[in-house]
């Protein structure tokens, strides 16, 4: 009787460990979603930002906050993120449920500084975006990257972002510019979709659907978002 007593206490405490541990995942996974939401809105606050015709035209945004020059350094993971995307297969409806991403690898910390970096990318057509959510990509490999122009009336449409399948750009220290990450990779987080979402979920089903419900620690990304781009003319 002991020894069953005392199997189904470390039973209940490894139940209850294994769910605190979830619990803090997802919390992690949340407040990423939040910090997302602030850098997107104060990057759009910015005099000098994104060109509209850029945004409406994008199929997806991602933003990846406070990237640090020690994780380069080291040659680790460089930072997590998040990727909202327009529904439909060819990216074109509304803005859809957000899948958290990780961007790795490159030489990207020795051109940013000691400063916590918050990265923003926009993926301009369909393979770009359908590779992401597939596998991993290399940024200038698998698909193209420039660093993208800034300004909201900028010249946009010369043959360098034309070409690009990635956009990419970059606030530090309070400066807003377009930034290469070429060399860098970016690739679906499983394991942050799954503390998010609460089951196993691909990047591929977050975006494509049956899509799960937006979380409420998202909304504010991709409100921003339904606002400042409500109709895509990534087609015009």
């Amino acid at each position: 009787m002991k020894t069953l007593f005392r199997l189904l206490l470390v039973m209940v405490v490894a139940s209850t460990v294994v769910s605190a541990a979830e619990t803090k995942e997802k919390e992690k996974q949340e407040e990423r979603l939040q910090n997302s939401g602030v850098v997107m809105d104060e990057v759009l606050k910015i005099p000098d930002n994104i060109p509209q015709d850029l945004l409406d035209k994008a199929r997806c945004v991602m933003v990846i906050p406070s990237v640090l020059k020690a994780a380069f350094i080291v040659g680790g993971t460089y930072g997590r993120g998040t990727m909202v995307c327009r529904s439909g297969k060819t990216f074109s409806g509304g803005w859809g449920a957000p899948g958290m991403f990780i961007l790795e690898g490159g030489s990207v910390g020795f051109q940013i500084g000691g400063e916590a970096t918050d990265f923003v990318l926009l993926i301009m057509n369909e393979h770009g975006a359908n590779s992401l959510i597939h596998s991993k990509v290399k940024i200038g490999g698998d698909v193209s990257a420039a660093a993208g122009p800034v300004g909201r009336t900028a010249e946009a449409n010369t043959d360098a972002y034309m070409r690009s399948e990635i956009l990419t750009y970059s606030r530090a220290r309070g400066l807003f510019a377009g930034v290469s990450l070429e060399g860098g990779s970016l690739r679906p987080d499983e394991e942050a979709n799954e503390a998010l979402y609460g089951r196993k979920i691909k990047a591929e089903e977050i975006v494509m659907g049956p899509s799960p419900a937006t979380p409420s620690s998202a909304e504010h990304l991709v409100s921003l978002l339904e606002k400042v781009s409500p109709t895509s003319r990534a087609h015009n």
